[in-house]
């Protein structure tokens, strides 16, 4: 549709077109241009919007098995969340600012389900499956089970459980007995102490019937074994605690040396270093010890006392040679007053006889010392303490720095602040030498790194790169595709005077004022089509052309 501005002057009627004409009037070119310019512009703005709506992208999950990772982008399709790939598909990335939201739909949906599953495999038992596809899938379950409890621990990356379970028979004594193996990843920097490995071992022997907690192997990332039998005795080695607790006491003494030394020498000019021998052997010993009471004065204590009595007599029987002697009583017998032999007496016989006998015992108690004596551990055995000083600087008058030696004195008087800051004992061996030595000071040298080659710069000129972009294209479709076509469509038309302008009448001031259409002319033109009218004006209006150009000479305002 045209639509038309008529002026109306006392002399002439100028219709001018509007902007809906003039883009009509433009040439094709123009008007495709116009066109081109326009939709790319819209692409680049919108191009703009959806970089500055997404972002970053940023590692929603990592390490992801293919079933996993097929669910998860399945998932984030339905979502409508922009994913991309990378590491070969093991990672899938998504816009920074949607991260969280989706770990969360994820879990909320169950995903990702891991590559090992518990129990809930049962869920999806097959009928007609036999007996071993039953037995294979409940053991799958408990391993399942047990991996995802081990991996729960907070320095356990992750983990995997291997359980050995034989078939049981009728007989008893061929019964083989379960067993188990756990391999586990830490996290870095993460240590397990013996007792959250024997816990590791306790929940796994606890969850199989008949498995003893020796027949479980727990093996860190590494393959080191880092289970033992819990009756093994002494270990090899020390253990991640006693470890912790050398260290803990071989930085005490450390930082007593400096806080005793860094005021006296200056805080860089010192090097210290403690090796402590820590005894962690348990050790218990029971005595016990005898011993008579001590002293003549001392009673003697009866602890039980017996006595036994016993007496009888014996009528005397007729013995010997039947005579006169053997008739008479017998004779006491009497021990020889010499060493001379005498010669044996006949047996007497006929008198009466008796016998006694008398027991007597008595317990005396004695003196019984029991002692019992249980080491505690983490004892100190040795110290030895290294320290090292540096030499001290002197500064003459004139401004100059040197270094010089510490005298003997003063290094023996640094000896003794040693000794008796880590409480040296030489009964126990302890050791403490301290030296003087100049520190080698090693020259700084700065890496004149180019501002083209510095990360910093990268990362912000990546990060700018994608607007940056975007703009240049935005600005060049603008003004080499957009702004020509609009310039020549907002132009204004010149109003040209018909023929019914009065070219008698001079000075004349009702005459239209086509001061600025005469400098409109003066242009070079676009095209001829102008030019063709300027032409005919002259041709059939002299007048008013001299007229326009008298204006110009006079100076008269447009």
């Amino acid at each position: 549709m045209d639509n038309a501005v008529t002026l109306k002057t006392p002399t002439a009627v100028v219709t001018v077109p509007d902007f809906g004409s003039r883009l009509a009037a433009l040439p094709a070119k123009s008007k495709f241009n116009l066109a081109l310019g326009a939709v790319a512009l819209v692409g680049v703005v919108l191009a703009m919007l959806m970089w500055s709506r997404d972002g970053d992208y940023k590692v929603l999950y990592a390490n992801l098995s293919d079933k996993d990772g097929g669910a998860i982008i399945a998932q984030l399709s339905q979502m409508n969340i922009p994913y991309r790939h990378s590491d070969g598909g093991a990672a899938i990335l998504v816009p920074a600012a949607q991260v969280h939201d989706a770990r969360l739909k994820l879990a909320s949906a169950g995903l990702p389900k891991a590559s090992v599953g518990g129990f809930e495999m049962m869920d999806s038992a097959r009928f007609g499956q036999t007996q071993f596809q039953e037995r294979l899938t409940f053991q799958r379950g408990l391993e399942g089970e047990l991996s995802r409890s081990i991996s729960s621990l907070a320095a356990v990356e992750s983990a995997r459980v291997h359980l050995a379970l034989p078939n049981q028979n009728g007989f008893f004594r061929e019964q083989q007995k379960p067993s188990a193996s756990v391999v586990l990843s830490l996290h870095a920097g993460r240590t397990l102490d013996r007792g959250q490995v024997a816990g590791i071992v306790h929940l796994v022997s606890s969850s199989v019937p008949e498995m003893n907690p020796k027949a479980v192997s727990v093996l860190d990332q590494t393959g080191a074994l880092i289970s033992s039998p819990p009756d093994s005795g002494q270990q090899a080695g020390l253990d991640a605690q006693q470890l912790q607790y050398v260290a803990q006491i071989e930085q005490g003494y450390s930082k007593r040396i400096f806080e005793m030394l860094e005021p006296v020498v200056g805080r860089e000019n010192l090097r210290a270093n403690v090796t402590a021998d820590i005894d962690f052997a348990q050790i218990e010993s029971t005595e016990e010890a005898f011993k008579p009471n001590q002293g003549a004065s001392a009673p003697a204590t009866v602890r039980s006392q017996q006595t036994t009595e016993q007496s009888g007599t014996n009528p005397a029987l007729a013995s010997g040679v039947p005579g006169a002697a053997s008739n008479q009583p017998p004779t006491p017998a009497t021990a020889p007053i010499t060493g001379a032999a005498q010669p044996l007496q006949a047996a007497q016989g006929g008198g009466a006889g008796g016998n006694s006998r008398r027991e007597a015992v008595t317990n005396f108690e004695v003196d019984k010392t029991v002692r019992v004596t249980r080491n505690a551990t983490g004892n100190i055995k040795r110290l030895n303490a290294a320290v090292v000083v540096n030499n001290r600087s002197v500064t003459d008058p004139k401004g100059k720095v040197t270094q010089v030696p510490l005298a003997p004195e003063e290094l023996e008087k640094l000896t003794a602040l040693v000794q008796e800051s880590v409480g040296f004992n030489k009964e126990r061996g302890d050791s403490v030498r301290v030296i003087n030595a100049p520190f080698k000071v090693e020259p700084v040298t700065v890496v004149d790194t180019p501002l083209w080659k510095q990360q910093e710069l990268l990362d912000m000129l990546r990060a700018a790169a994608v607007p940056a972009g975007l703009s240049l294209v935005a600005l060049l479709v603008f003004f080499g595709m957009i702004k020509p076509s609009l310039k020549a469509a907002l132009e204004p038309a010149i109003p040209l005077p018909g023929s019914a302008v009065d070219a008698s009448v001079d000075d004349v001031e009702d005459m239209p004022d086509i001061s600025k259409a005469a400098t409109k002319l003066l242009e070079a033109p676009r095209d001829t089509a102008k030019l063709d009218a300027a032409r005919t004006l002259a041709k059939d209006n002299p007048a008013a052309v001299a007229q326009i150009v008298r204006g110009w000479v006079a100076g008269q305002p447009a």
